[in-house]
């Protein structure tokens, strides 16, 4: 492979080739319980335990594929001047802030890059600033370790995700810089918001979407992915030649456990899955509705039972592993809320998730798959390639409570294709 990744995603599992990270910063302390909820955090997260939880996943994705940095990236991008005002001008247009304008073009690029992701202080230098509660004239991006939601890679292209809260508008614009101008990464981009049809209900985030084979995408649709979003994808897929299905799963606004579809199911393996019993296997009011597509036209919209069993419609078979076991929904419901159904593949039965879903994870073991620990892992203690199947457990006490597992911290761009 060149030294230039191509992005190149036909399925969730496929071996993992080079995938972009953000090791979370003071962004991720720069809120106060009065001001948290607008930043989509329920609670205060403790940066230094979270750092090094964060540090597990990195160490490990770095023994496994090639990593990137969002702010190694970002950092290379602004080394271009015409980048960097581009950049720097549609930020401070959308988030109306021209007054900072030339003070961020005077940074270096490191610089530069730093307070685009951490924020800007704000001037307290006039009584307008001196009495304001705003502590920052540009916000930090407190949800940026989670990569997953500002882009998402699709076959051969980059969507750029139209997030849903216009405090994380920036992460979408920094990620289609990046994917437009760097010399590391490379992917065309497709941008909602460039669509002349472009509409304010359109929104779509990376948690939501799921490839699940070449012909079958998975979405959710709730508080974070509009109708409008996928009818937006829809449309995008209608140009593609050939045969195409879009699985819909609904989700329940409440509570914020189920803002993404990776909360309560990922892929696992050629054959297995990860399921929140209570939305994708029980009957319940949220709908799974199949889409098929065949060569430009839309054939049907229809209602189905529920995913897996579409899916094995499809031909594509799936054994669901439960969230939390099977004995208790009590416990269902806690390891659920704590990201337990949220695992990232780095090839097909090779999976990255929280140790502290530990009946999660007994049910992934009595399913065929090896615990092995993230610490092992990092110190060489274990050699993978001799497990066909595993679970690499990585400590998430604090990064949990952040609202997001290891799919959500991880934006793959390139994986193998998988042999089906």
């Amino acid at each position: 492979m060149s030294n230039v990744i191509e992005t190149c995603v036909h399925s969730e599992i496929g071996e993992i080739e080079g995938v972009i990270l953000h090791t979370p910063g003071s962004e991720v302390e720069n809120m106060t319980p009065g001001n948290a909820e607008r930043a989509l955090y329920s609670d205060i997260l403790n940066l230094s335990v979270a750092e090094q939880e964060y540090k597990q996943l990195s160490e490990v994705l770095s023994k496994i594929t090639n990593t990137f940095q969002v702010k190694d990236l970002l950092t290379e991008i602004l080394e271009i001047p015409e980048v960097k005002e581009d950049l720097v001008t549609r930020i401070c247009k959308v988030e109306q802030v021209k007054t900072i304008k030339s003070s961020l073009l005077s940074l270096d690029p490191e610089k530069l890059a730093t307070q685009i992701i951490e924020g800007v202080p704000l001037n307290k230098n006039t009584l307008t600033g001196f009495l304001s509660d705003e502590r920052n004239a540009l916000r930090p991006l407190h949800n940026f370790f989670f990569t997953r939601d500002a882009s998402m890679t699709m076959y051969d292209e980059v969507l750029i995700g139209k997030m849903a809260n216009k405090v994380r508008e920036r992460e979408s614009k920094v990620m289609e810089a990046i994917f437009n101008h760097s010399s590391k990464v490379m992917g065309k981009t497709v941008n909602p918001m460039s669509d002349k049809h472009m509409r304010d209900e359109i929104t779509i985030e990376g948690g939501d979407f799921l490839v699940a084979r070449e012909d079958i995408l998975l979405i959710g649709t709730g508080v974070r992915t509009t109708t409008q979003g996928i009818d937006f994808i829809i449309k995008k897929i209608k140009k593609a030649k050939g045969k195409h299905n879009i699985v819909v799963q609904q989700l329940p606004s409440k509570p914020e456990s189920f803002i993404h579809l990776d909360m309560v199911f990922t892929l696992l393996d050629r054959d297995k899955c990860m399921v929140y019993d209570p939305i994708i296997m029980q009957p319940n009011k949220y709908q799974t509705i199949l889409i098929s597509i065949d060569n430009g036209k839309v054939q049907k919209i229809e209602k189905q039972n529920n995913l897996v069993e579409c899916l094995r419609d499809l031909g594509m078979p799936l054994e669901p592993v439960y969230c939390g076991g099977r004995k208790d929904i009590w416990i269902q419901e806690r390891e659920q809320w704590h990201s337990g159904a949220n695992f990232f593949a780095v090839g097909p039965g090779k999976v990255i998730g929280y140790a502290r879903n530990v009946y999660t994870l007994e049910e992934m073991n009595n399913n065929g798959f090896e615990i092995i620990s993230a610490s092992d892992v990092i110190a060489d203690k274990v050699n993978l390639s001799d497990y066909e199947k595993y679970v690499i457990a990585i400590s998430g006490s604090e990064l949990a409570r952040g609202g997001g597992g290891a799919r959500c911290m991880t934006m793959p761009i390139r994986r193998r294709k998988v042999e089906w």
